[in-house]
C-alpha cells in the first residue's frame, strides 16, 4: 500500500481514520464512507501458519483503505461472484467498514451507530468478503448502522485442527512447531476484538454489536455465542441456514488430521513441514480432503469447528440446552430448499441421493447401536420418500432445519428467540426447481441484487416482488440490530417470538405468514435424541 497524504479530503468531510494499527484512508459512495482491506491481524505466514492471529503490524504512513483484501486461499468457483482485481493469498486477514456519513457526527452528539457484524459461509473451505452478495454499503444507508465483513482463514488453514500432532500444541506457545486449533474462529475472534477497539474510529457503538452470519458463517455465530473467549464481544446474534450440529469432536478431528498427513505424505512426527508446503498444494490437498471424507460419511464435513481447551470446550447445543450461553437476542432460520443448491452445485458436502441419505443413518448406527432403525422411523415421515425430492429434504432437514429448531427450542428458553423461514423464490427460480435454495436469501438481506438486467434469476421476471421482500426483510433485521424486535412499518406482519407451547414461524415469501409448528409430524419424527448425532 502506497502513501497518502494525510490531509486527503472529499468536500469538507474527511475519510480518514485512525485505528490502534495506523490510519486509513477510504472512500466515499454516495450516503456511504467505505474502508476495505483493513488489515486487523498479522499475516499469518510462515511460521504463524497453524496459529492463532497476532496483533496487525504498526503502519506510519496513511494506508489506502479502497479495495478489498485479498480472500482466504482456496480454488474460487466462477459462481462466488467475487469483486474484479481481488486476489488470493495466504496473507489474507482484513476486514470492511460501511457507515454512513453522518456517523461521526452522530457519535460526537452521542449516539454513535449500532454496528452489524457479518461472517460469511462457504462450507469452511470457500467464500470471501469481497463477494457481489455482501456489499455492506445498502444496508448502511438504509439502516443507519456501521457494517463490517471479516475475512478468516478457510481449509486447511482454518479448520483442521493439527494441535494433537506435536509436543505441547496450542498448550505450549514457545513449542516451536506447535499448532493451536480452532483458528478459523479465532479469526472471527480477533475481528471482533478489532471491532471492540476501533469501530468508535467510525462512528459505531462498540456496545451495541450485532453478529450475523450465514451457512458456516452462521454456524460460525453459533460457536461464537458459545465460546468462553467472546464475552462482551457482541450483544446481539442471528444465524441464517447454519449446520449447528456439525462440530466435532478431540477424536475425530485428530483422524482427519491424519488423513490430511497421508494425502501430503507427511509423517505425523514431521507435522512441522507442513509450514514448508506450497499453500496451493495444500489448497489442493483440502480438496481431496473434502472429497473422501462427505463420499465416505456423508453428512459430514472434513474441515469443520472441533472441541478444543480454549475456544470450543463444549458442543454448542450442549452450552444453549443447559443455558450457559450468553442470554442475548438470536433470530435463526433456514431457506425451504436448502438441498438443491448442493445438487446443481454437485457438492459433495450434503446427501442427496436415496443411498448417500442411507448410508448417512448406517454410520450413525454403527457409531452409535442404540439408534438402529431409527433411519426407518425419520424418512417414514416423508411420505413420498424415496421417490422425488424426498432424500434432498431429509438431508436438508439433517443438516440445517431440525438442528436450527433445536437450537431455537434451548435459546427460547432463556432469552429472546425469532425463528424464520425463506420459502420466496423468483419465477425461474421455482420452474426449474430450485426454489428458496441455500444462499438464496443473501441478496435479500443486504439488498445485493445484480443492476437491472445482469441478475439471471430475475430471467423470468420477480424483480419487483423481490425487492419488496428484501425490504421487508431488511427492515425486520435492522430493526433488530436496533435493539428492537424485528418488526417494522416495513414489515408489516408481526412476529412473535419463538416458544416451545407455540413454535411460530416467520414465513418469508411473496406476503409474510406466521406459521405455527410447520412440519410438526417430520420435527417428532426426529426427535431431540438426535442431539447425539455428530
Amino acid at each position: 500500500m502506497g502513501s497518502i497524504s494525510i490531509m486527503t479530503r472529499v468536500g469538507q468531510e474527511s475519510l480518514i481514520r485512525q485505528t490502534t494499527a495506523g490510519a486509513v484512508r477510504g472512500s466515499r459512495q454516495g450516503a456511504v464512507l467505505s474502508w476495505k482491506g483493513v488489515p486487523f491481524a498479522a499475516a499469518p505466514v510462515g511460521e504463524r501458519r497453524f496459529r492463532r492471529p497476532a496483533p496487525p503490524e504498526k503502519w506510519h504512513e496513511l494506508r489506502d483503505a479502497t479495495a478489498f483484501g485479498p480472500m482466504a486461499l482456496q480454488r474460487p468457483l466462477k459462481s462466488m461472484e467475487v469483486v474484479p482485481g481481488v486476489g488470493v493469498a495466504e496473507d489474507c486477514l482484513s476486514l470492511n467498514v460501511w457507515a454512513p456519513r453522518d456517523a461521526m457526527q452522530s457519535a460526537a452528539s452521542g449516539t454513535p451507530k449500532p454496528v452489524m457484524v457479518w461472517i460469511h459461509g462457504g462450507g469452511y473451505f470457500q467464500g470471501s468478503t469481497a463477494q457481489r452478495y455482501y456489499d455492506g454499503r445498502h444496508l448502511a444507508e438504509n439502516g443507519d448502522v456501521v457494517v463490517v465483513s471479516v475475512n478468516y482463514r478457510l481449509g486447511v488453514f482454518g479448520f483442521v485442527d493439527f494441535s494433537s500432532l506435536g509436543d505441547g500444541g496450542s498448550r505450549n506457545s514457545g513449542f516451536r512447531h506447535g499448532f493451536d486449533a480452532n483458528i478459523g474462529l479465532r479469526d472471527q475472534i480477533a475481528g471482533l476484538e478489532w471491532v471492540r477497539d476501533n469501530i468508535a474510529a467510525f462512528g459505531g457503538d462498540p456496545g451495541n454489536v450485532t453478529l450475523f452470519g450465514e451457512s458456516a458463517g452462521g454456524a460460525s455465530v453459533i460457536a461464537l455465542m458459545a465460546s468462553p473467549l467472546t464475552t462482551g464481544l457482541f450483544h446481539r446474534a442471528i444465524a441464517q441456514s447454519a449446520p449447528v450440529t456439525s462440530i466435532y469432536g478431540r477424536e475425530r478431528a485428530a483422524a482427519v488430521a491424519e488423513r490430511l498427513l497421508a494425502i501430503v505424505g507427511i509423517d505425523r512426527h514431521e507435522a512441522h513441514r507442513l509450514r514448508d508446503l506450497d499453500p496451493f498444494d495444500l489448497v489442493d490437498a483440502g480438496a481431496e480432503l473434502v472429497h473422501q471424507v462427505s463420499s465416505e460419511v456423508p453428512g459430514t464435513l472434513a474441515m469443520a469447528p472441533v472441541l478444543d481447551d480454549e475456544v470450543l470446550p463444549e458442543y454448542p447445543l450442549t452450552v444453549f440446552r443447559e443455558g450457559r450461553a450468553p442470554r442475548i437476542p438470536l433470530i435463526v432460520g433456514t431457506n425451504h430448499d436448502e438441498s438443491s443448491f448442493f445438487k446443481l452445485m454437485r457438492s459433495p458436502l450434503l446427501p442427496i441421493t436415496p443411498a448417500a441419505v442411507e448410508q448417512m443413518f448406517a454410520e450413525i448406527a454403527s457409531d452409535r447401536p442404540e439408534f438402529e432403525g431409527v433411519g426407518e422411523r425419520i424418512t417414514g415421515a416423508y411420505p413420498s420418500y424415496p421417490r422425488r425430492r424426498t432424500p434432498a429434504e431429509v438431508s436438508r432437514d439433517a443438516g440445517f432445519r431440525m438442528p436450527s429448531i433445536w437450537l431455537a427450542e434451548a435459546h427460547s428458553r432463556h432469552a429472546p428467540t425469532w425463528m424464520y423461514r425463506f420459502d420466496h423464490a423468483t419465477p425461474l427460480l421455482r420452474v426449474t426447481g430450485i426454489g428458496a435454495t441455500h444462499a438464496a436469501e443473501l441478496a435479500y438481506v443486504f439488498g445485493s441484487f445484480a443492476p437491472r438486467g445482469k441478475d439471471i434469476v430475475f430471467g423470468m421476471g420477480g424483480r419487483p416482488e423481490a425487492l419488496r421482500v428484501s425490504a421487508r426483510m431488511q427492515a425486520r433485521w435492522l430493526a433488530f440490530a436496533h435493539g428492537r424486535s424485528p418488526d417494522a412499518d416495513a414489515a408489516p406482519v408481526d412476529w412473535p417470538p419463538y416458544e416451545e407451547s407455540g413454535r411460530s414461524t416467520l414465513i418469508i415469501d411473496r406476503d409474510d405468514v406466521i406459521e405455527h409448528d410447520p412440519d410438526a409430524d417430520i420435527r417428532e419424527a426426529w426427535g431431540p435424541e438426535i442431539l447425539a448425532f455428530r
